[in-house]
């Protein structure tokens, strides 16, 4: 029995995230999609454990997962037939062996996010919000933003109703960019995140450019771990998990 990684990518679209949160209820999830593509290829249960659990509509660039497994995984022709039994929109770009003791989720020291928002109405599709706003002041968005990397509590962007016992996070990069004059992204970096965390923060950003929370109602909130005057979650369409690090040390033979 070997453990493996698994590097892949979703659309979050149509998924009720990465893992259901209510088995009562029928519902399409990432984890049990891999999980039946496995069985119907090698005919053995695999239990999938991924680096986190990302909300229902959220997407994926490089999630990360591993799996324990009798079979070669590694192999070429797996990830070939593998990937043909997925659905579109699930794809696996790489798998390789690490080290037993190795955990998806335990092990990662960093995840990043971006938050993408078009400003001009499209008839097209696009994973990202429509934000139908004033266009937003690129440098009050990065001073909202600036504060966060003063703080590492971060109740206050912390959804409800959570099962977390910490709400210590440790913030490296938090700004906006402008891809282009329609294209607007945030991104961010830590060595965890809450849950709902991100969306709140995009939400709190935007509203301080709109004039609808001001830099000293979020810095008060920051420092007395309470709820903003108003919060907004963003729609999740926008987000995606864009990477995850890990030490060298957990891949095999290192």
């Amino acid at each position: 029995m070997s453990r493996y990684f698994l590097v892949l990518s979703y659309c979050g679209t149509k998924f009720n995230g990465w893992q259901s949160q209510n088995r009562q209820q029928e519902s399409r999830c990432v984890q049990e999609v891999l999980e039946n593509s496995f069985f119907t290829l090698t005919r053995n249960h695999h239990e999938i454990t991924g680096c986190g659990r990302t909300d229902t509509g959220v997407h994926a660039k490089r999630y990360i997962a591993h799996v324990d497994s009798n079979s070669d995984l590694t192999d070429p022709r797996f990830l070939v037939k593998i990937n043909t039994l997925l659905p579109e929109d699930i794809v696996i770009h790489d798998i390789f062996k690490v080290k037993d003791s190795a955990h998806a989720r335990f092990d990662a020291v960093s995840r990043s996010y971006t938050y993408h928002i078009h400003l001009s109405k499209s008839p097209f599709p696009e994973l990202s919000f429509h934000y139908f706003y004033k266009k937003p002041q690129l440098h009050v968005l990065n001073e909202a933003a600036g504060l966060l990397l003063k703080y590492q509590d971060f109740n206050t962007f912390c959804k409800t109703k959570t099962d977390v016992t910490s709400t210590i996070c440790n913030i490296t990069k938090a700004n906006w960019i402008m891809i282009d004059e329609d294209h607007l992204e945030f991104q961010i970096s830590a060595d965890r995140f809450l849950r709902g965390m991100v969306r709140l923060i995009t939400g709190m950003c935007l509203d301080v450019d709109r004039g609808k929370l001001s830099l000293d109602e979020v810095r008060y909130s920051l420092e007395n771990k309470s709820r903003l005057p108003r919060h907004w979650s963003v729609p999740a369409l926008g987000l995606f998990l864009k990477d995850i690090e890990y030490p060298d040390i957990i891949r095999e033979n290192k």
